[in-house]
């Protein structure tokens, strides 16, 4: 049994990024928690509070249901400010991982890829490979970086690497189910040909897929892997 903790920015990232690799690993038994690094909402512009609390709310009965459907054993929520996590001291980010870390003893590690256009992705990517440093005696064996569409592939060169996949998982069977935990999301998705419209998630795991002789499947960048 593996004990996968999936760090993420936003409630949605999960889904998009590592949804059918999540319930994968949950029909295998393995133990799930994720960590909610901010609620997703207060950068935006809302200018009555009760408007959006409302809309915090609705994103966090989302995450609700992800998380009932992904059979998950545990998830946090943390009030990192969203859309302005830099302007936190990376410590503070980084002791709140190293405290779930600490309790949780994963196995497995899913975070966002480093060279993401929202900042938000960037620096929960550092401040998990900070509380993921090798250490003796760690439980991690394997970190993986997922993509997030309307993110990943809307960066450059000059923010950070491009993602490059290295470490594929079939998802061909899981579809349906993914489409479902997307659905939880739905006010979060775009219209298509928007990249993170329900669509075009779609299209991008058939094509993931079809790079390695597959129908469909995530793609990861392997950060490190100890057998």
């Amino acid at each position: 049994m593996n004990k996968v903790l999936v760090i993420v920015a936003h409630a949605d990232d999960e889904a998009i990024g590592c949804g059918g690799t999540l319930l994968k690993h949950s029909d295998n038994g393995d133990k799930i928690q994720i960590i909610y690094m901010t609620n997703g909402i207060s950068a935006r512009n809302t200018l009555i509070q009760e408007k959006e609390q409302k809309e915090i709310n609705k994103r966090l009965n989302a995450q609700q249901q992800a998380c009932q459907l992904l059979n998950t054993d545990k998830f946090y929520n943390y009030d990192f400010p969203d859309n302005q996590m830099d302007q936190v001291p990376l410590i503070n980010v980084t002791q709140a991982i190293e405290k779930v870390i600490d309790d949780f003893q994963p196995n497995m590690i899913y975070t966002h890829h480093g060279g993401d256009l929202n900042i938000d992705h960037r620096i929960v990517h550092q401040a998990v490979m900070t509380a993921c440093r090798p250490q003796p005696n760690s439980t991690i064996t394997t970190i993986l970086t997922f993509e997030v569409n309307s993110s990943t592939e809307w960066s450059s060169t000059s923010i950070g690497d491009y993602f490059m996949p290295n470490y594929f998982i079939d998802i061909s069977q899981l579809q349906t189910r993914k489409q479902q935990l997307l659905a939880y999301y739905q006010p979060e998705m775009r219209d298509f040909p928007h990249s993170r419209s329900i669509k075009a998630i779609n299209i991008l795991n058939q094509w993931r897929g079809n790079q390695v002789g597959l129908e469909r499947a995530e793609a990861f960048m392997l950060i490190r892997k100890i057998v």
